[in-house]
């Protein structure tokens, strides 16, 4: 349980420390509420076209790969964003980021409930939530100050180590694949 929280929790730093800033970069791209809207409906879209396919990936070759593909290509995704420059690229991005966010919270639950038993489930999984959003508050808070002092590409950057550690900690992880249970349960 100790590295997939740790895994998780960095995936919600970078999504946390990001998504503000990442609000007025795609506001400042398209210039108008429609390019916006139509940018997140495009990442809700793709994310529920995604869904279903992510689901039997998962059942065939585990949450704990798919999650892992999903923090490197977060990863390898932030470094690109400073080099966005117009609507098309958001939306095409969005895109991307609608597909890889359906990994993330598919497998998420996945593995989150290969972690429960049936007598402890609402503790496990209250304890993680309390360990990812509490880091997740942290960061956000930090990066609040932060970007008084770096440009917001930093922020970026910043958001792809994240999600680079957050693969790393998968790395650590011990999962039977058969079952996707999780074998350092260590609350």
């Amino acid at each position: 349980m100790r590295w997939f929280i740790t895994s998780q929790s960095m995936a919600l730093m970078a999504s946390s420390i990001t998504f503000p800033f990442y609000l007025l970069f795609i506001h400042n791209i398209g210039s108008s509420f429609s390019s916006f809207g139509i940018a997140y409906g495009v990442f809700t879209l793709s994310s529920a076209l995604f869904h279903k396919g992510v689901g039997a990936a998962a059942d065939k070759i585990g949450g704990k790969s798919l999650l892992y593909f999903y923090s490197f290509g977060m990863a390898f995704l932030f470094l690109l964003i400073p080099e966005i420059h117009q609507l098309w690229q958001v939306y095409l991005f969005q895109f991307v980021l609608g597909g890889l966010g359906s990994i993330q919270k598919t497998c998420e639950k996945t593995l989150l409930a290969g972690l429960t038993g049936q007598e402890d489930r609402g503790r496990t999984i209250g304890h993680y939530h309390f360990w990812t959003s509490l880091y997740a508050a942290g960061a956000v808070m930090a990066c609040g100050v932060l970007i008084d002092y770096f440009t917001v590409s930093y922020i970026f950057y910043l958001g792809s180590v994240f999600y680079f550690i957050s693969g790393m900690a998968l790395a650590k992880m011990k999962v039977s694949l058969s079952s996707e249970t999780v074998e350092d349960i260590g609350l």
